[in-house]
């Protein structure tokens, strides 16, 4: 079976009549204003949308990372919304210098709901949308030009009249021109002009005109275009902040936000790693990382890249890819031997005043809290890279990717001592060696534990354990046994990712658990624990990784 003949089938992109365009020439010097729009855009596309405690997670890291525009909800479109907004109000969770934002239709009943939900915040944005493409116009609201054009005004006059009505918020405006890369040019600016003359922005209080790839159906350079066009001939530029929506539906909406930018955008919504309806919208890390390595300072901190990684996958639901930019487990390793030594080689000349400039790796991995272990240690091509498989073949082990990145180090280090290849039994015999033996200083000997949900530390837990070879007493408490037991260690550990299974089944069963910390801000590192009782082998490799990094420790103050 072939395709269809698509010249016969698809329309092709438009072409936009402009003279002199100037985006080509321009270098992106300052960040956009950027806005997330992942607990209404990216939360709406989830097969189950988060729930009040996971966006307040969520909200809580977009405030850390450095957002200032935030789009909290849909207000109108569900009580789950509603309630989440006047949570975030009524509990004064919102930082002074944040604005809220909350989505609506241009019916009456939907603003007032949505106006209401804001009641109260210190500053919001009332984001009011239609679509104006002729698709939507014929086929889903059977309107004309004049209708739609009504519609948008309409919805204007009512969210003015209310947000005047309640000055004690700081009010602003946005419009959306949805599916605007659908749209002719000059009924977008029609409608976009007659928004504005109701609101009256000025230079001191501007008003926001969204103009959205809501489906990416042209080339980065026509959306491009249109910006630079709309750029040119909007009324009242001087008081309007361009923003731009792109969605990813060709995979090019890196591209379309960044020439956006050049032709004019003041402003970028998108959500953290491209989550959205279809394949996504623009994906705001990429595309402040991608300012990042030239040298563009963002306004946003990802010097953390792997926490914000695990949140947003764990409320999302979502796995981010492997090879995924800048966060991806394997965008930094390289497994060819000469990338591998090519980075290596730039490692060792790269200055830390200087500029980077380093064979294969257009970021340093540590501006995103990355170590370089993963860069310079993994090589499958060398024939270390069925270790992993081999492990899980022989032995049971399923050991999570970066356990793998980091373990293959003691397998390099073997293979390049004796020049030859490891078998499944050679590798297994590192492995304990490396994690299963770690016994020095701390070793675990046995526990004791009580739970009581009533209590704010529901677990309360002693600890038998032999410290450089003297058998102490700890106790400590915790919201589980593995909090409780770091908590009783009195360590500066931070626990950073956890993961178990079951080796064998029946009475023979155990458990192994893998546990990645970091002990005194220090690097991540693992430790792995085997028992037969699944809470003492996440204690064991509690304590597999702690000695693991004091050991690390002594050999770098032997060396220094």
């Amino acid at each position: 079976m072939m395709l269809s003949n698509p010249a016969a089938k698809y329309r092709p992109s438009p072409v936009v009549r402009i003279a002199n365009r100037n985006w080509p020439d321009q270098v992106i010097t300052t960040p956009p204003i950027w806005m997330s729009t992942d607990l209404r855009d990216g939360n709406q596309a989830l097969i189950e949308p988060m729930s009040a405690d996971k966006k307040l997670r969520f909200f809580e890291m977009l405030v850390k990372i450095g957002f200032k525009e935030i789009e909290v909800g849909f207000p109108s479109a569900s009580q789950t919304d509603f309630d989440f907004v006047r949570k975030l109000i009524d509990e004064n969770r919102i930082p002074d210098d944040v604005t809220i934002i909350g989505l609506t239709q241009s019916r009456d009943e939907l603003i007032d709901r949505t106006v209401e939900s804001m009641l109260g915040a210190r500053h919001a944005i009332v984001h009011l949308y239609n679509s104006l493409a002729p698709a939507f116009r014929r086929i889903v609201f059977k309107m004309s030009r004049a209708d739609i054009k009504a519609l948008a005004i309409s919805g204007t006059r009512r969210i003015k009249a209310l947000t005047a009505a309640h000055p004690e918020t700081a009010w602003r405006f946005q419009y959306s021109a949805e599916s605007f890369s659908q749209t002719e040019l000059d009924f977008s600016r029609e409608v976009c002009d007659a928004v504005s003359d109701v609101w009256q922005p000025d230079a001191a209080n501007k008003m926001i005109i969204n103009l959205p790839a809501t489906v990416e159906c042209s080339t980065p350079n026509v959306y491009a275009d249109q910006i630079e066009w709309m750029h040119r001939n909007l009324a009242r530029r001087d008081a309007i902040v361009i923003s731009v929506h792109p969605h990813n539906d060709r995979g090019s909406a890196i591209a379309a936000a960044e020439l956006a930018m050049m032709a004019g955008a003041d402003r970028v919504e998108g959500c953290l790693f491209g989550n959205g309806e279809r394949t996504g919208n623009v994906d705001l890390v990429t595309l402040a990382m991608n300012l990042h390595t030239q040298g563009v300072h963002s306004g946003l901190d990802f010097s953390d890249i792997d926490s914000v990684r695990r949140c947003v996958e764990e409320c999302n639901q979502i796995p981010v890819h492997p090879r995924h930019p800048y966060v991806g487990d394997l965008v930094f390793t390289a497994f060819s031997g000469s990338h591998q030594d090519a980075i290596k080689k730039g490692l060792a000349q790269q200055q830390a005043d200087a500029q980077w400039d380093v064979p294969y790796l257009p970021i340093d991995p540590a501006d995103l809290g990355r170590s370089y272990d993963a860069v310079i240690r993994v090589n499958s091509q060398s024939g270390k890279g069925g270790m992993a498989y081999l492990l899980e073949q022989e032995y049971g082990l399923s050991l999570p990717r970066r356990l793998q990145i980091e373990f293959s180090r003691a397998v390099q280090a073997t293979t390049d001592r004796t020049g030859g290849e490891v078998a499944a039994q050679d590798i297994y015999a590192i492995f304990q060696q490396e994690y299963l033996a770690q016994t020095t200083p701390y070793a675990y000997r046995a526990h004791r534990m009580e739970e009581d949900s009533a209590r704010a530390e529901s677990v309360q837990i002693e600890i038998d354990i032999v410290q450089n070879g003297a058998q102490v007493a700890l106790a400590g408490g915790g919201n589980g046994p593995i909090d409780a037991f770091v908590n009783a260690l009195g360590l500066n550990i931070q626990l950073m990712d956890y993961h178990e299974h079951a080796i064998g089944s029946g009475a023979n069963a155990q458990a192994v658990c893998y546990v990645e910390l970091r002990l005194d801000n220090g690097p991540t590192l693992f430790g792995v624990g085997l028992d037969g009782n699944i809470v003492i082998a996440s204690f064991k490799a509690v304590l597999s990784a702690t000695n693991r990094h004091l050991a690390l420790r002594r050999q770098e103050q032997a060396t220094a």
